[in-house]
C-alpha cells in the first residue's frame, strides 16, 4: 500500500478502531472521485469518519443533517432581493462550501429534498434561478443513512442511488477495538488527535494520477463481459447499466493506485463489484421471494465470467 495512504488511514483509525478494510475503500472512493452511502445501524461511526477522514486529507468538512423539514434550497443555495443594487444575491447553500458534505440520515428527508443533490453529485454545480455555481473540488458526498428504525423515511430514488460510487458499511467492531474505544474516550473525544497528513493539492494530484493507471483492453472486456451477464441472469431484473460498468473501471484504478500499482488487474474489478454494483442493480421477485442478495448474486455472477490471463 502506498505510503501516504496507510498515514491516512493510521490516522483516522485514532477514531475508527479495526476498520482498515472500510477505512481503504472510503480511501478509494475519495481517490476515484466518487460520493460513498455508508449504510449501517446507528453508533458505529459514520459521521466521525466522514469528519476524521476531511481533517486527515486537508478537506474542508460540512455537515447537514437530514430532517423532514430541510429544503432543497439549503441544499443549493437560493436568491434573495437586494434593495440597495436591485438585483438578486446569491445565497450559497451547504454545497457550495464543501470538499466532503455528509448528509447525515438522508433518508429521513423528503424525495425533493433529496434530489436537489443530483446536480450537484453529478456535476460538481448548482444551478439558482438560471445562474450556474460551480462547486469546491474535490466535491464528495459521504451520505449515511440507517437501516434501522425506517419508520417515516423516504427510500433513495434509484437515479441519486445510481450515483453513489460505492455502498459501504462499517460494522460493529470486535471485542478488542471496542475495549479501545471506550478506554480512548474517557477523558476527550480522540477526533482532535487526528492530524493533517497531506494537503488539498496533494489529493487533486493523486485523483489525476489515478485517472492515468493503465487498464488494458483485456480488463475492459472482462468488466463488459460482467455486466453483459448481469443484464442475463434472470436472477436480476435490473442489471448493471453502462454507468455502472465505467465505476467499475474507475473503482478499480484507484484500488490499483492505492495498492501502489498503475495497471488494474482482475483481482481489483472482483474486490470492487460488490462496493460499486450491489445498490445499482434490482433483484427479479423470484430471487427476492427467495431472501437472496444483491451481494450473494454478484459474487455468483463473479463465477460465470472468466477471468483473463496475465496483468
Amino acid at each position: 500500500m502506498r505510503i501516504e495512504i496507510q498515514q491516512i488511514i493510521d490516522e483516522i483509525q485514532k477514531v475508527i478502531v479495526g476498520k482498515q478494510a472500510a477505512l481503504t475503500k472510503l480511501l478509494i472512493a475519495v481517490l476515484a472521485d466518487g460520493h460513498v452511502l455508508l449504510d449501517d445501524v446507528p453508533g458505529v461511526g459514520k459521521t466521525t469518519l466522514a469528519m476524521a477522514t476531511g481533517k486527515a486529507m486537508g478537506l474542508r468538512y460540512r455537515r447537514i443533517q437530514f430532517t423532514p423539514d430541510v429544503l432543497p434550497s439549503d441544499i443549493t443555495g437560493f436568491s434573495i432581493y437586494n434593495k440597495e443594487s436591485g438585483s438578486l444575491t446569491f445565497m450559497p447553500g451547504v454545497v457550495s462550501d464543501a470538499n466532503i458534505l455528509l448528509g447525515d440520515e438522508i433518508n429521513r428527508t423528503s424525495s425533493k429534498t433529496q434530489s436537489a443533490l443530483l446536480e450537484a453529485m453529478e456535476e460538481r454545480q448548482v444551478t439558482v434561478d438560471g445562474t450556474t455555481h460551480s462547486l469546491l473540488s474535490p466535491f464528495i458526498v459521504i451520505a449515511t443513512q440507517n437501516n434501522v428504525g425506517t419508520a417515516g423515511t423516504q427510500l433513495l430514488p434509484f437515479a441519486q442511488l445510481d450515483r453513489f460510487l460505492m455502498r459501504l458499511s462499517i460494522g460493529y467492531p470486535d471485542l478488542q477495538s471496542q475495549v479501545a474505544i471506550i478506554r480512548d474516550r474517557q477523558k476527550s473525544n480522540p477526533i482532535s488527535n487526528v492530524r493533517q497528513v497531506i494537503p488539498l493539492n496533494y489529493v487533486l494530484q493523486m485523483q489525476d494520477e489515478v485517472q492515468n493507471v493503465t487498464l488494458k483492453d483485456s480488463v475492459i472486456a472482462y468488466i463488459a463481459k460482467i455486466a453483459e451477464k448481469s443484464r442475463q441472469d434472470s436472477r436480476i431484473e435490473l442489471g448493471i447499466s453502462p454507468r455502472g460498468a465505467l465505476f467499475i473501471a474507475k473503482t478499480a484504478k484507484a484500488r490499483a493506485y492505492v495498492l501502489g500499482r498503475d495497471y488494474v488487474i482482475p483481482e481489483d474489478v472482483r474486490e470492487v463489484l460488490v462496493d460499486v454494483c450491489a445498490h445499482r442493480i434490482i433483484l427479479a421477485q423470484q430471487a427476492r421471494a427467495g431472501k437472496v442478495t444483491e451481494e450473494e448474486v454478484l459474487q455468483g455472477l463473479l463465477e460465470t465470467v472468466k477471468v483473463p490471463d496475465g496483468k
